[in-house]
């Protein structure tokens, strides 16, 4: 059964970042359209996968990440205004059986992510 799941890592503070709000987008020809909604907790991971069975489907997905808001709120010093504010990772399922995991790696000031297992 395939399933999209991420986890967020705050590269500055050496932990999961807790709090950090994800909006999934499915992208159709022109639209863009969005499937859900969620936050991370305090493993920096989502509390059940984003897309699982019938709901996981071969297509071209956005995430965004809400980094901005999770900086300011622990007190990080950023620029003014944040120089990265929301992350969007634009990636293609192509195996719908298969696991999708795409976490964020993330500083006030770069990201990063890859498909992981």
């Amino acid at each position: 059964m395939g399933r999209l799941s991420t986890h967020v890592l705050d590269n500055v503070n050496g932990k999961p970042a807790r709090g950090i709000r994800i909006e999934l987008f499915v992208l159709e020809g022109d639209v863009r359209r969005s499937v859900l909604r969620t936050v991370t907790n305090a493993d920096g991971r989502t509390d059940a996968p984003l897309m699982i069975g019938e709901a996981f489907r071969a297509g071209t997905y956005e995430l965004v990440f809400e980094v901005g808001a999770y900086f300011k709120a622990l007190g990080t010093p950023t620029a003014d205004p944040p120089f990265l504010d929301t992350v969007p990772v634009r990636f293609t399922i192509a195996e719908p059986d298969g696991h999708y995991h795409v976490p964020l790696l993330v500083t006030p000031w770069s990201y990063s992510t890859y498909r992981g297992s």
